[in-house]
């Protein structure tokens, strides 16, 4: 039974004429006849009475008419979402992205991408950059929001913001009263940082950083999330360096100064496999370009 003898049929059946039925159709009335003709021989029944040169559907036909367009129905829609698939309108986008960049980066892209196409499913996921890497080059995820620098000649990656680093101190301390701060100013105090799990290059810049103004910082805890370790100096276990733009909170809890050395910016940028052309990954880096 073949799908084009179907839709002949539901043309034929609406027309009730083999003229208009073929003209619709964009066929000969022979060609018309023999598929019809061909298709009760596939169902074993007549599907049309034939008097008098006059057509109507047998009961067998009109059981079988309603079955037929909803077949009809399913084929053209399914070809017609392979099309937007293949345009990249629909299907999902594997993206997996460090905590840092939910505070603004994130809900930007995000925004924009579901706006241009809601009909993407997204699936979502915090992961470290070594974790991003390591998926992107084993075809596991489509895109990666992550912080360079990366080692993978595989990749391409994208820049889409520098960010400062910035000092986290409890709301009651000292040198929360002051607007901005040099680094040489934390040399005392106990800090609470990222561990090296999360990424050995961010606590180990951030060290960097630290012994260049004179002093090593002094780790009295470490966590993986950024809103833990903003929680931590809440409660006053320490301050922190975090990476803009930091969690929002209440200052009555814990506030960011920015840092007066001049540090570099840490990169926050968009990684794919050069050799990943999934269509939905195309259409979120032309939006992504955009935003």
């Amino acid at each position: 039974m073949e799908l084009r003898h179907l839709r002949s049929f539901v043309i034929t059946a609406e027309e009730l004429h083999v003229g208009r039925a073929a003209a619709r159709l964009h066929l000969t009335q022979p060609s018309l006849s023999r598929q019809i003709a061909a298709l009760e021989g596939d169902v074993g029944v007549p599907l049309f009475t034939r008097v008098r040169r006059r057509f109507g559907l047998t009961p067998a036909g009109e059981i079988f008419l309603t079955a037929a367009r909803e077949i009809v129905r399913h084929a053209d829609e399914a070809a017609r979402d392979a099309r937007r698939a293949h345009r990249g309108e629909l299907g999902t986008l594997r993206l997996r992205f460090v905590q840092s960049a939910t505070f603004e980066a994130l809900p930007r892209l995000l925004v924009a991408f579901r706006t241009a196409h809601p009909d993407v499913t997204l699936d979502l996921e915090t992961m470290t950059t070594l974790g991003q890497v390591a998926a992107l080059r084993d075809g596991h995820i489509d895109v990666g929001l992550l912080r360079p620098p990366i080692s993978e000649p595989a990749l391409t990656t994208r820049v889409i913001s520098r960010d400062p680093l910035v000092a986290a101190l409890p709301a009651e301390h000292p040198l929360a009263k002051r607007r901005r701060l040099p680094l040489a100013a934390l040399a005392d105090e106990p800090f609470v940082l990222y561990t090296r799990a999360y990424g050995p290059s961010v606590q180990d810049a951030i060290i960097g950083h630290c012994m260049a103004a004179g002093f090593s910082p002094r780790i009295v805890q470490e966590a993986a999330g950024v809103q833990t370790i903003v929680s931590l100096v809440a409660a006053g276990l320490g301050v922190s360096l975090l990476i803009a733009p930091t969690p929002p909170t209440t200052e009555r809890a814990v506030v960011y100064r920015p840092i007066s050395d001049d540090l570099p910016p840490w990169e926050l940028a968009l990684a794919w496999s050069t050799d990943h052309h999934a269509p939905v990954l195309s259409r979120f880096l032309a939006v992504a370009a955009q935003a």
